[in-house]
This record gives C-alpha cells, structure tokens and sequence, in this order.
C-alpha cells in the first residue's frame, strides 16, 4: 500500500512555498515540521484543546484568525496566507534574527513563560489581537477583558497566565491607535 499525496502551494511568512507533495491526510502541524523544518508551532494535546499549536491564517479581506494546525490538515491551507511563530520577528538575508515583534520582545521582558512550549500560541493569538486593534481599537475600560477574551482559550501548563497577560496588556496600553481615548 502506497501513502497517496496531493501538492501543497501556499504563501508562509510572506513566501510561497511549494508546491510540496504532502500525504492527504497530513495535519498542518506535521506538515510545518516535517517538510518546511519549521517547528515553532508545538504539537501539545493532538486535539485542539490546549492551542500551542496555532499559526495565523490570513483572509482576504485583511483580517485574520488563528487556526489550530495539530486538528486542521495541510491541504485546507491550499493557497492561503499562513502565518507561523518563525514569521513575526525581522531577519537579515542570510535568515538570522535582527529584532523581535514587539510582542515577543515584551514577553521576553515580562518572563512570560517558565518552559516555552505554549508560547507560540500566545505569541500568534496576540499577534491577531493587536492586528484587530489596530482595525477596531477598543475602549480603554474594555482592554483587560478583551485581552482575555483573546488568551482564554490558551493553556499554559506552567501557570505564565499573568505574565504573558500583563506583556500584552503592555503592548496594547503603549501602541499608538489600539486604544480608544474618551467616549
């Protein structure tokens, strides 16, 4: 018995990758990690419950939205615009980082995470967040349980709730434009 595979073409971090025979039934997670060797998205629970595993889909009408890359297949990114973790910091030609995405750098600041693991998830959950923001601010008395709402969904085994709770609400409260001034 042979493993049937289709191709894969989509846009990742801003490139096109593929097209990439890939197994049909290949979740994305399996996918990122084992033909494009990017494995900052973690494989956690296998079942969509816990969100390390999250890489941001973008839509065509600018907005975005995380999808859960250990429950989803590859072959459903056919052609999107796929975001993962490696994609948000800056890098010079030859690949190596030159700064972090503010968010990344806060969290590093605030020690938002003990043993990492769940910490891409946050990472591109508050990446959607901010993005939304910046379409739709927010009140200032609505902040805390909008960052919540964005987070809620996020297991951290290690208990950084607050910390990465506190690092976004550092980058909402100090970026011009994501928070509404007044009534």
């Amino acid at each position: 018995m042979s493993i049937v595979t289709k191709p894969i073409t989509l846009h990742l971090n801003g490139k096109t990758v593929g097209p990439v025979p890939a197994p049909e039934g290949i979740m994305m997670v399996d996918f990122l990690h084992e033909y494009l060797d990017l494995t900052g998205s973690r494989l956690g629970c296998g079942q969509g419950v816990c969100h390390a595993c999250v890489v941001i889909l973008d839509k065509p009408d600018g907005t975005s939205e995380e999808v859960r890359s250990c429950i989803t297949g590859a072959h459903y990114f056919e052609g999107r615009k796929v975001r993962t973790v490696e994609g948000h910091a800056q890098r010079n030609e030859k690949g190596e980082v030159t700064a972090l995405a503010p968010i990344q750098q806060k969290f590093l600041e605030h020690f938002s995470f003990q043993c990492g693991y769940c910490t891409p998830g946050f990472v591109n959950a508050a990446i959607v967040l901010l993005e939304r923001l910046k379409r739709q601010p927010v009140a200032r008395e609505q902040v805390e349980e909008t960052i919540t709402a964005a987070l809620n969904s996020h297991i951290c085994r290690c208990t950084g709730y607050v910390r990465y709770y506190e690092a976004v609400k550092e980058v909402v409260l100090t970026t011009p434009g994501l928070v509404k001034e007044g009534k």
